[in-house]
């Protein structure tokens, strides 16, 4: 035989001509399926039915499917985990559970009985396809994330509802499989619950603080990445070590990584890249190559099972769907959103299916209606699923629009980073991309000033440029760099912000280098008096990702000043991104103020308030404020009416006190910009 005839024969054998052959799909399928109106994942699965062996058999569903398709279905709990906003989980728990348990126990019932009347099988046999009703897997989430709507409440509940009802299904086909085998003891539950309550204790603490560690004493992504990915499949290994499936394993370390990988992040960016692109369509393309279509044609007694269990499990998950948005007030694309995420077969289904069939609870025409079933759920919950996304999207672009025209927000500020040190030029810039808005289309300007030709000097400054450029490149961030010869650094950045029509200057706070040394130096004082723009001074000892809570500590008649809305709004970001709580030290007609701002520009995060009427209230505030905190000074300029003798007093008690701690000061916009 040839070496051509070799890589051509169909199955395909020859790793490179498989990949290849995947990899066209994955690039052809969302460009043709576009044009047909019909969601690229529908046109994955289709693929996996057509080149798989029940269709023209160009691929055999070999090892690597087998793995990628395992891998693929362990990232997509993960990554629907990962991209959960924690305040709107914490917000919608109690709706998740109650719909988990209505999306469960609604096909169950509905499937025992439509089983019984159907197909006249035993008991354990309708209660094993009822299991399969009620679980589901989150086929279409890829959708609602790609148009960002991954909190919205329907999404959240959904999500949330996928592990109760997954976990009860697999619960259900365990007992149906112990009942077959001759026997069912309780003691058996008992135990496996006792485990997973162990196992979200001892996986929830170890992750915790080894992802702390880690993240702060490497801060290459590239090896973050890798220990996301290790800590997913560490999770799910010791689920199915104790006796649960590895998705929820999955699931659940999302869950703990969350805070740690902000939505705005390099990191974030790379998870989100690898999955969409490599793992999740291939295991796509390999739920589709366990479809066999021609088994409809063998018998009418399969198209009368399949359209049969299509049917009811249809039936069944809208209704729960129904039910719950009715419960909840859900208009009717987040009831859509509902019923779209909670349709999908894949995982659990399947091995239901092939477990059901080994222990001889399905017969043959059973298996294979399930798999049609299988199909036509998945084409049913991408359409679905497709439809009411692009709806409820439509609905709140229109009305940011609308709160839009009614003030000025954060997506107009033009953010300028003066960086000089390369060991503090990509934190800072991270600093200031997670305060951005994320609606805010406008580039950052990256700026290193120099006012001599020393070697040493220049080398340092444009390689913290390189950095700070790297940073705002890797979340998609366009950004200008800038090296300014100038008379000083306060002329340059001056200067820059002025021609670069700057609402935000970033830079280092100063280090103090001798006892004579004041605490934020000459040159920030000179800039404070050169420029009323809102200036941020930063300075991180740990990486601001790993950042546990923020106390902000606001002067009284804060409120006055003319860039008050915006470092609120600031805050606001930060805190968003980084899932943390925020504690605002102010009075209490100040702290009324924040919360008025908050609420209107619906910031979802976790504040309190702590009133502070004097200096001894905050001495006495902040006495609790360790190493993971960033402090957060709102200061204000001399003359100007929430400026007083706590913020004459600050320098040196931060100096005195809080030499080692993360520290961010924030000057507002004064007198006007």
């Amino acid at each position: 035989m040839t070496p051509l005839l070799s890589i051509v024969t169909f199955p395909l054998r020859q790793p490179v001509t498989i990949f290849l052959l995947v990899l066209m799909i994955i690039l052809v399928c969302p460009i043709v399926f576009r044009r047909l109106r019909i969601p690229h994942i529908v046109g994955l699965i289709l693929s996996g039915v057509v080149v798989g062996p029940y269709g023209f058999n160009l691929l055999e569903r070999d090892a690597s499917f087998e793995i990628f398709g395992q891998v693929g279905i362990l990232y997509l709990m993960f990554l629907a985990a990962v991209e959960i906003d924690m305040f709107h989980l914490r917000k919608n728990l109690k709706k998740g559970i109650l719909f988990g348990l209505l999306t469960f126990a609604i096909p169950l019932i509905l499937g025992i009985i439509g089983s019984r009347l159907a197909f006249g099988a035993r008991w354990s046999t309708c209660v094993l396809i009822a299991s399969m009703y009620a679980s589901h897997t989150l086929i279409s989430y890829p959708i609602v994330s790609k148009f960002g709507l991954q909190n919205a409440r329907s999404a959240v509940v959904a999500v949330c509802a996928t592990i109760v009802a997954v976990m009860l299904a697999l619960l259900t086909l365990a007992g149906v499989v112990e009942v077959a085998d001759g026997g069912f003891h309780i003691g058996k539950i008992l135990r496996l619950f006792l485990l997973m309550v162990v196992y979200a204790i001892a996986v929830g603490m170890t992750f915790r603080y080894a992802t702390k560690y880690f993240f702060r004493t490497f801060s290459d992504q590239v090896s973050q990445f890798i220990y996301v990915l290790a800590m997913v499949f560490i999770a799910s290994l010791l689920a199915q070590i104790i006796g649960l499936e590895a998705i929820l394993g999955a699931f659940y370390a999302g869950l703990v990584l969350n805070r740690f990988i902000p939505a705005r992040s390099g990191l974030m960016g790379r998870i989100q890249f690898v999955g969409n692109a490599i793992f999740i369509p291939y295991f796509l393309i390999g739920v589709g190559m366990l479809i066999n279509i021609h088994v409809i044609f063998k018998s009418w007694n399969v198209g009368w099972v399949a359209l049969n269990m299509i049917a009811v499990a249809m039936a069944s998950k809208w209704l729960a769907a129904y039910a719950g948005a009715r419960m909840f007030r859900f208009g009717k694309n987040d009831r859509n959103i509902m019923f779209g995420l909670t349709s999908g077969k894949a995982a659990a289904t399947i091995a239901a299916t092939m477990i059901g069939f080994q222990h001889s609870l399905l017969t043959e025409d059973m298996m294979n209606g399930a798999v049609l079933m299988i199909l036509a759920c998945c084409v049913v919950s991408t359409v679905t699923t497709q439809e009411a996304t692009k709806r409820l999207r439509i609905e709140r672009t229109e009305e940011e629009l609308l709160a839009e025209g009614e003030r000025v927000p954060g997506a107009y500020a033009r953010q300028l980073v003066a960086v000089a040190n390369p060991v503090t030029a990509e934190g800072l810039m991270r600093m200031a991309l997670l305060m951005r808005n994320r609606r805010n289309q406008n580039y950052v300007t990256a700026l290193f000033v120099r006012n001599s030709d020393d070697a040493r000097t220049l080398e340092m400054g444009r390689t913290a440029l390189r950095q700070a450029v790297a940073a705002a490149q890797a979340v998609d961030i366009e950004v200008k760099d800038v090296e300014r010869y100038d008379v000083n650094v306060v002329a340059g950045v001056t200067n820059e912000a002025k021609q670069e029509k700057a609402s935000d200057i970033m830079i280092g706070l100063h280090r103090k280098s001798n006892v004579v040394d004041t605490f934020y130096g000459t040159m920030i004082e000179q800039l404070l008096q050169a420029t009323n723009k809102m200036v941020f001074m930063s300075r991180c000892f740990i990486p601001v990702d790993t950042v546990s809570r923020l106390m902000v500590v606001v002067p009284d008649k804060a409120e006055y000043e003319t860039g008050f809305q915006t470092w609120v709004e600031r805050i606001g970001n930060l805190a968003s991104q980084l899932a943390c709580k925020v504690v605002f030290l102010a009075s209490r007609s100040t702290a009324d103020f924040v919360k008025n701002v908050l609420e209107d520009e619906n910031f979802a995060i976790r504040h309190e308030y702590r009133q502070t009427d004097d200096w001894d209230d905050f001495i006495v505030q902040t006495a609790d404020i360790g190493e993971e905190d960033l402090l957060t000074i709102i200061a204000a300029r001399k003359g100007s009416i929430s400026h007083g003798p706590q913020l004459e007093n600050m320098p040196g008690f931060l100096s005195r006190n809080f030499a080692r701690h993360n520290l961010l000061v924030i000057y507002p916009e004064q007198f006007g910009g």
